[in-house]
């Protein structure tokens, strides 16, 4: 059947794609189709179209429709995907046995699905998960809570049970990630799995990770090879307070994402920071001054020990809770 599509070279091909994807003028139920040089994007509506695109009207197959677990259950429900593992937060069992039976069922890559059963609790930050549902056919051996997570060209292996991880927060990891220089050495001082460890490692930075989880740590060690940047990342199990007189005053770049109590922290992140050191510090209040207490914080720590303290970036990550933020405060520590 023949449906409009804007027509470009090969190479604007991608690059098209996503300009017409935030236009929301993607057709998702028919396949884009590349002949030779050229690629055919269908388009739902080409009158809403620019002159800056050529649309002509060819054969295109229609999209395969995925079975999905409303399909399969009558309403849409609520759940998140981590790499293979789908997870749930609801009290009511029963909703939630046929939620997880009809994700298993549909079209989604997913081997497991599972139900938060507890907030994140202690130093360690996990929390417990109750098994709902496994694919039978699946015969993997891992435990049901351990997936591997892709995010911005980067894989974490990770098991919920032993770790915390939150997807949630990739975007804000890529923007301080992207400012890190080849030559720095930076220092995220609550590591987790690495996923702010690695892409700084990436892009040629020496970095010392450390984390008070004993499987943090080895996941951390384990996704630094399976990202090629185990050569340039140090892991260290510990609480960081204790390690920080092995790196004093060594640090270009420091990350310090304990937003509920980072400021306990903060002698020792001026202990490690070197004569010229970023800190992303992050912190939840209240949003009437989201960022006056981490800054008084900040200044309270550095300013003694003979820093200048300059406020670079006053960035709200998400809402936290009603009338909380989440916030991070990029901040230049120099003597």
């Amino acid at each position: 059947m023949e449906r409009p599509c804007v027509r470009v070279p090969r190479e604007a091909g991608e690059r098209t794609r996503r300009a017409l994807a935030d236009a929301d003028l993607v057709d998702e139920d028919h396949e884009i189709v590349v002949d030779d040089d050229v690629i055919y994007l269908p388009v739902t509506d080409p009158e809403s179209l620019s002159g800056d695109y050529e649309v002509v009207y060819r054969d295109v197959p229609a999209h395969d429709r995925q079975r999905t677990p409303a399909d399969l259950l009558g309403f849409d429900p609520s759940y998140e995907r981590l790499g293979d593992v789908a997870i749930l937060d609801t009290d009511d069992s029963e909703r939630a046995d046929r939620i997880a039976q009809a994700i298993l069922e549909s079209d989604l890559p997913v081997r497991a699905v599972i139900d938060r059963a507890s907030k994140v609790k202690g130093d360690l930050r996990v929390r417990d998960w109750t098994v709902l549902a496994t694919d039978p056919d699946d015969g993997d051996d891992r435990p049901a809570t351990e997936t591997v997570h892709r995010e911005y060209g980067f894989e974490y292996l990770l098991d919920l049970a032993a770790v915390y991880f939150s997807p949630r927060l990739a975007t804000e990891r890529h923007r301080v990630t992207e400012s890190v220089a080849a030559d720095e050495r930076a220092v995220d001082m609550f590591a987790g799995v690495g996923p702010f460890v690695v892409p700084m490692a990436a892009r040629g930075a020496t970095v010392v990770g450390v984390d008070l989880n004993p499987a943090a740590v080895e996941y951390l060690r384990e996704n630094a090879r399976r990202n090629g940047v185990a050569d340039r990342v140090t892991a260290v199990e510990g609480d960081v307070r204790d390690v920080a007189a092995d790196y004093a005053g060594w640090a270009d770049r420091i990350v310090m994402n304990l937003p509920h109590s980072a400021d306990d922290f903060l002698d020792a992140a001026v202990t490690l920071a070197g004569d010229d050191c970023v800190i992303h510090y992050y912190d939840i209040q209240h949003e009437d001054d989201p960022f006056g207490p981490g800054e008084a914080a900040i200044r309270d720590a550095a300013e003694p020990a003979g820093y200048d303290v300059e406020v670079l970036t006053r960035h709200v990550v998400r809402s936290y809770a009603p009338h909380e933020l989440n916030v991070c405060l990029d901040v230049r520590l120099s003597r």
